[in-house]
């Protein structure tokens, strides 16, 4: 891969953004690259949690600008033209809300600018911890265009709408300390090492629970983010009737009693049916 880097290790998959030269801009190859890596570790089903970080000063810049120069042809002189807009900007959508709805948590660990798309990126994932000089930025009106890639779309649903719309109108950058303050941000730390220490240790006490039971939470979480209580509840039955396991709480309970780890089965790796 040419923008990331992913290792593997006790059941945790790190993945790690790695063009700090070019501030980790996501061009054609990122999301190429990013689709194809959440694919595999959505159906390979070995990692449990997967932590996000990045390298450089910058978490990301956000979209790359030469992507509008001609990566990306966005032709607005016709109806077809911009009615193809709709099915690219789809595809884009689609990549990050794979981090939405992959079977494992999501940890990500920012440092420096987390900017435009970068924003759309971390608010698809579970939990953010941040450095002191981290700092948000919805960068789009800044450039002249409305914020595209789920941002708008969830940003409201993790803190104040009014803070939203201040970010979103302006332009202007919200920093980790206040982001904090809104529930943004799980912590903050203050180095970078120190924030990807946290992350793995979140990843690290997640992957020692029942895969299936963390799957399990992450459906009902999301589920009921966006539907009445009277709905989530009956959903809450149904999936808990799905996944539920005798043998799994007995483990849980006797690992809790000796000290010591639980012994889990991990999640079915996924095939397409035509792969079958």
């Amino acid at each position: 891969m040419h923008c990331f880097t992913l290792a593997q290790d006790q059941h945790i998959a790190h993945l790690v953004l790695s063009r700090p030269e070019a501030l980790n801009t996501m061009g054609p190859v990122f999301w190429r690259e990013l689709d194809e890596v959440l694919t595999q570790i959505h159906k390979a089903g070995t990692a449990r949690a997967l932590v996000i970080s990045s390298t450089g000063k910058h978490f990301s810049a956000g979209m790359s600008l030469d992507t509008f120069g001609g990566a990306i042809t966005m032709d607005d002189h016709s109806p077809e033209g911009r009615a193809a807009m709709f099915d690219a900007l789809s595809e884009l959508q689609a990549t990050f809300t794979k981090l939405e709805t992959l079977r494992i948590p999501v940890i990500v660990a920012l440092q420096g600018g987390c900017i435009g798309g970068a924003v759309d990126m971390v608010t698809a994932c579970c939990i953010r911890y941040a450095t002191a000089d981290t700092f948000f930025c919805i960068q789009e009106i800044n450039i002249g265009m409305v914020a595209d890639v789920g941002t708008l779309q969830r940003l409201p649903k993790l803190i104040p709408l009014a803070v939203v719309k201040e970010l979103a109108y302006t332009g202007r950058r919200l920093s980790a300390q206040k982001a904090l303050g809104y529930g943004l941000v799980n912590e903050v730390f203050d180095t970078a090492e120190a924030c990807l220490a946290a992350a793995m240790q979140c990843a690290k006490e997640i992957a020692a629970k029942p895969p299936v039971a963390i799957w399990g939470t992450k459906q009902v979480i999301h589920y009921t983010r966006d539907h009445s209580t009277e709905d989530s509840l009956k959903q809450m039955g149904w999936v808990q009737g799905a996944i539920w396991s005798n043998a799994h709480v007995r483990e849980a309970v006797t690992a809790m009693k000796e000290k010591r780890v639980g012994n889990f089965p991990g999640l079915t790796e996924l095939k397409a049916f035509g792969e079958a």
